[in-house]
């Protein structure tokens, strides 16, 4: 069954001396009062539930699986209770805004909570995970009445939420969505169509479920410039806010799948359903991407949730396992064999995945403050800065963290060999759950095409510069620190780099288009090395000045400046082949075809 103890001594190092965030929450004036000690406190209450009340049940989650019968979908034994206690203790309201019964607390928070819930049982989090997606885009762009039925009983987690974007014939390209969406004389909507892998669609945790749905009014214009979004519940609320009669959207099957067993992914059919609609005609896919750029972001926390636990439990199996004896001569010479962590390759599993962890875990939480920033800051300036960096970041939380996750959690069954294959030790579940991160809410190659083609090349760098501004500022401010050029240096070179590649990707682009989709994968590898260099290189210099100031938890500080070092001196290096890639440009790809592949 494997163990999960929730990181809370690195998490506090992310939170208050990376981020500074209770400094940095005084300057948004509906967090100016919360404190460290307050932050804290809610994560080891949340690390308590995830580890005493999720992670047991993931596993067997896993290997029952949800049941259909006359489309009602029952989620795992034990989900339904874990989720009642959830919302007893008001989790679902965390980072609801206070006037529609939330606790007002911010998004970095947030993040904090959905680490530890992933790391726990991924497939249980989806079920108040989207929900929290759907709350923000109805806050955002519904109606008054529209907020007031629904807002409540969402930040409740009385009510669940789900998207319903996806149709057999249509994914990624939803201008070919076919779902109908016809006007009633009451002023609601009749929607009829049939929407495939809707994760949640379906459960018995909550007593209703609020489901967006994306369709197209009679007059609609093809592609996405007509499509709409609609609010269809399951039961439609009376006057009174209680549940009445049952909505025409049913489950029609559910999906049997590779991973995240526990979590329904269900085929929805929608027979004249009554909807309303959610912001302006022919305007949903603006409303959606509200939703969607928080899913992206939350399938970021997904994976670096299972990347956390995975890492948790190669590290004890490799401090456990005798095999063979050290290549340097025995060190534990009281054993017939030496624990697996003493081979270097062991090692290099080890600390590719701790390197991977706690690269995503600073980058995360930043992301999670940068959205504060970009809500909440008074400064309009700050706020357009924030939603720029946050706009160019999304793919690259979504994309690069999902990939390296996949890589972590194989390499984490890997440290456990022939044991890793079997079910019983519980790592294989989480390669199987890892893998889906890489392709739903638009599979990695879409958002490689997303960072290059539209938030890149568009806008000419803008930014892009923006994010490279703090890397010169943070260079500039440590270039008189000896002790940090081989971390400062690096950094520097690969933001030179970037730029460089950036400016000739832009140009090919000019005359072959496809150059951009040819370049785009190894970029979005690149930029998201970029990144983690960075925060490692942050990182580096608070355990270096730590380390000289002789602070009492000194060996934190020492395994935080080493796996700095790990990081730069084997991972970094993987740009070198990015680059090499973008620069061989589209002709290998491009030149042979169909008919002879």
């Amino acid at each position: 069954m494997g163990q999960y103890s929730a990181p809370l001594r690195d998490m506090q190092f992310v939170l208050h001396e990376l981020l500074n965030v209770d400094q940095e929450l005084k300057a948004l004036p509906p967090h100016a009062d919360l404190d460290a000690e307050t932050i804290n406190s809610i994560a080891e209450e949340a690390g308590k539930f995830a580890s005493e009340v999720l992670f047991p049940l993931n596993q067997s989650g896993d290997e029952e699986g949800c049941t259909l019968n006359d489309g009602v979908v029952t989620a795992p034994k034990g989900f339904k209770e874990a989720y009642q206690q959830y919302v007893e203790a008001g989790w679902p309201a965390l980072a609801c805004e206070p006037e529609f019964d939330g606790q007002g607390l911010p998004e970095v928070v947030n993040n904090v909570l959905y680490e530890m819930l992933n790391s726990a049982n991924q497939a249980w989090t989806m079920y108040p995970g989207l929900t929290h997606g759907a709350y923000a885009a109805l806050r955002t762009h519904g109606t008054e009445e529209l907020k007031k039925t629904y807002l409540p009983k969402i930040v409740s987690g009385h009510w669940t939420g789900t998207m319903c974007l996806t149709e057999a014939h249509c994914g990624t390209d939803l201008g070919m969505l076919r779902t109908k969406a016809e006007n009633n004389p009451d002023g609601s909507y009749a929607i009829s169509g049939t929407k495939i892998f809707i994760s949640a669609g379906e459960h018995d945790l909550a007593e209703n479920i609020i489901h967006l749905v994306l369709a197209r009014l009679p007059d609609a214009p093809a592609g996405t410039k007509g499509i709409s979004l609609f609010i269809v519940p399951k039961f439609i609320p009376n006057a009174d806010g209680s549940i009445g009669k049952r909505n025409g959207i049913k489950c029609g099957s559910i999906e049997h799948k590779m991973g995240i067993h526990g979590n329904a992914t269900c085929v929805m059919n929608l027979d004249s359903a009554t909807g309303w609609l959610v912001g302006e005609p022919n305007k949903g896919l603006n409303a959606m991407f509200v939703m969607m750029n928080g899913a992206r972001l939350g399938v970021g926390m997904q994976s670096l949730g299972l990347a956390e636990v995975a890492y948790q439990n190669s590290l004890a199996y490799a401090k456990d396992r005798l095999q063979m004896r050290s290549l340097t001569g025995p060190k534990a010479k009281d054993k017939p064999a030496d624990p697996i962590i003493v081979h270097p390759d062991v090692r290099r599993m080890l600390l590719t995945q701790k390197a991977h962890v706690e690269g995503a875990r600073a980058f995360t939480y930043w992301s999670g403050l940068m959205l504060d920033r970009e809500h909440k800051h008074p400064d309009e300036k700050v706020r357009k800065d924030a939603a720029d960096l946050m706009a160019l970041l999304t793919p690259i939380v979504k994309g690069f963290i999902t990939e390296n996750s996949y890589v972590s959690t194989t390499l984490g069954m890997q440290v456990f060999g022939g044991h890793g294959y079997i079910r019983e030790w519980g790592m294989e579940q989480y390669v199987r759950d890892a893998r889906i991160n890489m392709i739903y809410e638009g599979t990695n190659g879409i958002q490689a095409l997303d960072l290059l083609g539209r938030k890149v090349l568009s806008d000419m760098g803008a930014k892009l510069m923006k994010f490279g501004k703090l890397v010169t500022e943070f260079v500039k401010d440590a270039s008189s620190n000896e002790a940090l050029k081989e971390f400062t240096g690096p950094l520097a070179e690969i933001g030179t780099e970037v730029q460089k590649v950036t400016m000739e990707i832009g140009q090919k682009a000019m005359k072959n288009a496809d150059e951009v989709g040819a370049a785009s994968v190894p970029y979005m590898n690149l930029v998201g090395h970029f990144v983690y260099a960075y925060f490692w290189a942050r990182m580096a210099k608070i355990a270096t000045e730590q380390l000289a100031a002789g602070h009492a938890d000194a060996d934190f500080y020492k395994s935080k400046l080493l796996t700095a070092r790990f990081y730069f001196s084997k991972m970094l290096p993987e740009t070198a082949t990015s680059l090499k890639q973008i620069r061989a440009g589209a002709d290998s790809l491009m030149a042979m075809d169909e008919a002879l592949f």
